[in-house]
């Protein structure tokens, strides 16, 4: 069996392809293959120098052991490996190993690696903390709600606009605020009892949104309040509250929780909507089918 060296296999068949021409094999490159059996996880988080080290062969003998079963290199050898890890099939430990792989490099290579360590980190700290039944009683108020204004500023603007923008194809009772040229506090002035307030912003918090948050709450507004931190003050005696890890070795908040969040939300509104919100959707891609607004696939 040779492995054909043009596409990403997985790594069970790269596995399977050396044990088959491992009898064909020469002793030294045979003895690189037989640490790659015995040992799996190794190949996604070592170098060749590093492996060849473990395996006590020289780095080229990888190389050829690569070649063998039909691969142009160690580096393409090594890629369903790491594919592997980067679609969650390894386990927390071999990811952890994969993570510090990345800052044995140098100065990028360890920022790439703390980077991807906090955006994975942030994601499972943030789902850990609520749950499905939170999801759902926020999704219901919002389903339930005559209108329901999502406020975000600065960077969280555009996540704001991204919830809005998805919702769009399927209800229109959902508007992102503030609307251009206005302020949040202008755009509430006709929201009433019956209507709900999705507020989002993390430390260091803007005070537009505390106060547009403190004004819709006097208004008899649902509040959803999306922060990083229990005492934030849009969370304080919020009726839907939701937590979110923000950190990040850069000096900025991170929205990548936020995001996966407010993805989730929406796939919640979806599944508690009336059914014809599907034809709503369908209707939506048929119309810009037709206006030709997506390119014609080949």
């Amino acid at each position: 069996m040779i492995v054909p060296n043009c596409a990403v296999t997985a790594p069970q068949d790269v596995l399977e392809a050396l044990a088959e021409t491992l009898g064909d094999m020469t002793p030294e490159v045979r003895k690189a293959a037989s640490y790659v059996l015995e040992n799996p996880n190794d190949v996604s988080v070592s170098s060749i120098r590093e492996i060849a080290d473990a395996a006590r062969v020289k780095p080229n003998t990888f190389v050829r052991m690569a070649r063998t079963v039909g691969f142009d290199g160690y580096e393409d050898f090594r890629e369903p490996f790491r594919q592997e890890i980067r679609r969650g099939g390894i386990s927390f430990p071999d990811r952890a190993r994969w993570l510090q792989s990345l800052a044995r490099g140098g100065k990028l290579s360890k920022l790439y690696a703390d980077m991807a360590s906090s955006a994975i980190r942030n994601i499972e700290e943030t789902f850990a903390a609520t749950s499905d039944e939170a999801m759902k009683a926020a999704a219901d108020a919002i389903v339930a709600a005559r209108r329901t204004f999502v406020l975000g500023v600065g960077v969280n603007s555009s996540n704001a606009r991204n919830f809005t923008y998805l919702a769009d194809m399927a209800v229109d009772t959902i508007e992102a605020i503030p609307r251009p040229g206005s302020v949040a506090i202008d755009d509430l002035a006709r929201a009433a009892s019956g209507d709900v307030l999705i507020a989002i912003t993390c430390k260091p918090y803007r005070s537009e949104v505390v106060e547009a948050v403190e004004l819709a709450r006097e208004q008899g507004l649902t509040i959803i309040a999306i922060s990083d931190s229990p005492a934030s003050p849009i969370v304080i005696a919020s009726d839907h509250a939701f937590i979110v890890t923000a950190d990040t070795p850069q000096f900025f908040p991170s929205s990548v929780s936020t995001i996966a969040l407010l993805e989730a939300l929406m796939a919640f509104v979806i599944a508690d909507a009336e059914p014809d919100v599907i034809s709503n959707i369908e209707r939506f891609h048929e119309r810009r089918h037709a206006l030709g607004i997506y390119a014609a696939e080949e």
